[in-house]
């Protein structure tokens, strides 16, 4: 007997089909060619040209690649970029790390104490970020903050300590911020992919005499790689374009200043430098660049595992 061929969706169908797609689409993808990819173009554009608030043309003049040569003689830029490189090693590591660790330990918690823990993590990624960084720098407060005051109780200090104006401390209270707001998000996605693990395979492995470390690189790693690259790629992003604690926590002072604080700094700042809008822009290239390297890394990375 034949088999029955299934009826093929007509051309017409699957036209309309296609243009109701497209048509819910619209929306977003003007939003995302509008908001996200002409602006990149004119930023790429712009970083070949001297653009500045003080010219009247509209772009100035075209400089080639003058700007980017600059960039690797401007010791203000190597040393943002030198501290932002210091953020993203630090910061990615131990959010993974940390939210795979806390993710462990409470995945197998049921109920309403499963959503408690959650709920603190989550919550100072929820908060406003000028809220989060209120109540930080009352902690790092010289004379009235909580740090000063339990490190003076316990006799490990003598005098205050100025956080936020030292520059062998104000970086790391920069990281230990943004640490904080940072594992909210991996904790949440490794609780629901250690709860997706196949338990089966776990199961095989324990039966053949597995350890417990075996059963969790063997078996429970390999199904998370998805969802670690996703945090890996996510928290590199972030690391790299921190710049609202450095705007309102020191400004750039004390040797914390960012890549992304340069930009901002040297594009819309009111001094000498400021509005020099093709040289912001080239450092903006220039950070997109080793994002964009840096997460192929990853990706190429957690393909070959």
């Amino acid at each position: 007997m034949a088999k029955q061929s299934k009826p093929s969706m007509s051309r017409a169908l699957q036209r309309r089909e296609n243009i109701a797609g497209y048509l819910f689409m619209l929306p977003s993808l003007i939003f995302f060619i509008g908001f996200v990819v002409i602006p990149m173009v004119i930023c790429i554009f712009t970083s070949l040209t001297d653009m500045n608030m003080h010219d009247p043309g509209l772009f100035g003049n075209f400089v080639g690649l003058s700007n980017f040569t600059r960039l690797w003689q401007d010791t203000a830029f190597l040393a943002a970029l030198k501290n932002t490189f210091i953020i993203v090693i630090v910061s990615v590591p131990t959010v993974c790390a940390f939210s795979l660790w806390v993710s462990s330990a409470i995945y197998r918690l049921k109920g309403p104490v499963l959503s408690a823990f959650r709920c603190i993590f989550y919550l100072p990624v929820v908060t406003g970020s000028v809220a989060v960084t209120v109540v930080w720098k009352w902690m790092y407060d010289n004379y009235t903050g909580i740090f000063n005051h339990v490190l003076k109780s316990a006799g490990l200090i003598e005098q205050n300590i100025n956080w936020l104006g030292d520059p062998k401390f104000a970086l790391w209270c920069i990281i230990l911020i943004l640490f904080t707001t940072s594992v909210g998000q991996p904790i949440v996605l490794y609780v629901s992919a250690l709860g997706n693990v196949d338990t089966t395979l776990v199961e095989a492995a324990q039966v053949d005499g597995a350890t417990d470390f075996q059963v969790f690189w063997k078996v429970k790693w390999a199904q998370m790689l998805p969802t670690t690259l996703y945090i890996l790629v996510i928290t590199t992003i972030n690391s790299f374009q921190c710049f609202a604690l450095i705007q309102l926590l020191t400004k750039g002072g004390a040797g914390t200043d960012t890549v992304m604080y340069r930009i901002y700094w040297t594009a819309f700042k009111l001094t000498e430098q400021a509005g020099h809008f093709g040289y912001a822009n080239a450092m903006g290239v220039v950070l997109a660049i080793f994002i964009g390297l840096l997460s192929a890394l990853q990706f190429k990375l957690a393909k070959e595992k």
